[in-house]
């Protein structure tokens, strides 16, 4: 956050009111929250409520307000309540573009400054330009001042796609790459607390010419012919079925399209005698909705192709009190009905619906019996 005495167009004023409502033990919220805000005023809020949170931008005369995540999520699946505001700005990062657009139809004018970071890394992005969607836009001055490229890579082997020379091959506009930056005493990156082994995978060598170093984000981002940068997927999230790569964000945005659903964590899981990794989603349902199976079905076939489609469903009931959704966690855990007390569903392709994954039917889908 840049902060001015004026504020506006993107920057904060010393009059702005912010409103923050992130756990101060994330970094989001301790040090661009509240460091990244000194000399204005900050209005604390133990937990975020998003029934409340219109109630308390009026009654603080909020200016400003913090998102992560799903947080706009939570608010645009509200019941439509008239609230008067004085929000201009909001700023934060992981607002997807179904989002975007709702949120501002519906609270707006305002404007939104999505951000990209890492809190080791040593590369960001700032839209400041408001394109729905974009965490930032690659053009020639702000590349120079702060170098970045996007390169191939493979999901399959986790690895950057190099030529016959060795080197990383930077990626075609709308093209799907791995994010890295050049490493110099400008942009160090200055490593984990703890041994050095927890930096293993971090740095790439020999990326465009022999000893020369980048910082290896994780994040998958395509950047367009007009420059904008946009999310794709995390490198770890990203997995291959039917001989396809499947982009989890992608999946998402499609779920998160049917009104009776809060929030949707997709990622890949394991299946005896199968190659790759089938999708799965945990669903939280937006109360007080229940869960439409046979319109999920329909919506999921219509707007995703077969081998992007989830195999698995699992229902849940909250999100993480940081609104992260713990991927690596859910996939070890899989879609075992023995051992797991979520209610399970599996894509029966041959009936055309998720059908509950009963023990009969896990049993039928490790033999083979169960087509998926």
């Amino acid at each position: 956050m840049i902060l001015t005495p004026a504020g506006g167009n993107g920057e904060l004023g010393l009059r702005d009111v912010i409103y923050l409502a992130l756990p101060l033990y994330h970094m989001s919220g301790s040090l661009l929250g509240i460091v990244g805000c000194l000399g204005a005023t900050v209005v604390l809020k133990s937990k975020f409520s998003a029934g409340q949170f219109w109630e308390d931008c009026q009654e603080h005369r909020v200016t400003v307000f913090q998102y992560i995540g799903e947080l706009c999520r939570y608010l645009v699946n509200q019941p439509p309540v008239q609230h008067g505001h004085k929000v201009r700005l909001a700023v934060g990062s992981g607002l997807r573009p179904d989002t975007w657009e709702r949120f501002v139809r519906r609270f707006g004018p305002l404007q939104v400054l999505e951000t990209y970071g890492l809190t080791e890394g040593n590369v960001a992005t700032f839209n400041y330009t408001g394109q729905c969607g974009a965490v930032g836009r690659a053009s020639w001055l702000y590349k120079h001042i702060f170098p970045f490229s996007l390169i191939r890579y493979d999901v399959t082997t986790g690895e950057p796609v190099r030529d016959a020379q060795g080197h990383c091959v930077a990626t075609s506009p709308g093209e799907p790459g791995l994010l890295v930056a050049p490493v110099s005493q400008q942009s160090p990156f200055l490593g984990y607390a703890g041994g050095p082994e927890l930096a293993r995978g971090k740095l790439l060598m020999d990326v465009f010419r022999p000893g020369d170093v980048f910082f290896n984000t994780g994040d998958l981002l395509v950047c367009d012919d007009q420059g904008f940068l946009r999310f794709h997927d995390r490198t770890g999230d990203t997995f291959r079925w039917k001989g396809e790569n499947v982009a989890t964000t992608e999946v998402a945005e499609v779920f998160e399209a049917l009104d009776f659903l809060q929030e949707v964590n997709v990622y890949g899981v394991t299946v005896p005698g199968h190659e790759g990794r089938a999708g799965m989603a945990a669903l939280v349902l937006r109360p007080p909705h229940a869960l439409d199976l046979v319109q999920l079905y329909t919506h999921v076939s219509d707007n995703l192709p077969p081998y992007a489609r989830p195999r698995f469903l699992r229902l849940q009931v909250t999100a993480t009190p940081t609104f992260k959704q713990h991927k690596v966690r859910m996939a070890n855990e899989g879609f075992d009905p023995s051992t797991l007390s979520d209610p399970l569903y599996v894509l029966d392709q041959v009936v055309g619906a998720y059908l509950p994954l009963t023990p009969a039917r896990y049993s039928a889908l490790l033999a083979g019996d169960l087509r998926i």
